[in-house]
């Protein structure tokens, strides 16, 4: 069996992630509201480039320590996030590049709200709060690397309950709340966890097809 086709065996294997959930449980407002945006005439790229700014201008209120208003944008921008996909499939947009688009400008905006976060600890002298957003952003990276890195080799790595949304669901209310120490200590264990068990993960898979190939 060629590679292609463990892949394609792979992918038909891949377990419904709360992500996947979440997209069809909230798929009755996303489609109406790339079809409105389509007959604007927006591009997907334009959605997720504009969810990075968005998120940017969240980062610089973190920055200050504003976390309220920080959060407040972060969780506005963070919808955009669901809409890129449809839209790219409503217009007819190749969807190859606008998936990688999306992935690369995901990564940007969890790491530019960390950015802001580490900029104010740094300003407060505090230590602890710095090195807990730095795990946080190391485990955050190495989850959706691992992934990324497992797909390219036709494996599944879709384990954890620390993946990207999970983050946000941590991280948003925390901001809000204005204890961002939390949230962010939270997300520092729980990525790292995440991450090591999405390497045994990846070992076990590759066992399996070794002995079935």
């Amino acid at each position: 069996m060629t590679l292609a086709n463990r892949s394609a065996t792979v992918q038909h294997k891949d377990p419904v992630t709360f992500t996947d959930r979440l997209r069809i449980s909230f798929n009755w407002i996303l489609e109406p509201t790339a079809e409105f945006l389509n007959r604007l005439g927006v591009r997907a790229n334009m959605v997720t480039l504009a969810g990075l700014v968005g998120i940017s201008i969240g980062a610089y209120f973190l920055s200050q320590g504003r976390f309220t208003l920080g959060g407040i944008m972060f969780l506005l921008m963070t919808p955009l996030d669901a809409l890129d996909g449809p839209l790219a499939r409503l217009r007819g947009e190749p969807q190859d590049f606008g998936g990688f688009v999306d992935s690369v400008t995901d990564r940007y905006s969890e790491l530019v709200i960390y950015a802001g976060l580490l900029w104010y600890a740094q300003t407060q002298s505090d230590a602890w709060f710095s090195m807990s957003i730095y795990f946080a952003a190391f485990g955050s990276v190495l989850v959706s690397y691992i992934r990324a890195r497992a797909q390219s080799v036709g494996l599944d790595a879709k384990v954890g309950l620390f993946s990207r949304v999970e983050r946000y669901l941590i991280l948003a209310p925390s901001l809000l709340f204005s204890v961002p120490f939390i949230g962010v200590t939270l997300i520092a264990i729980g990525s790292n966890l995440t991450a090591v068990q999405r390497i045994l993960h990846v070992r076990q898979s590759s066992r399996k097809r070794k002995l079935r190939y």
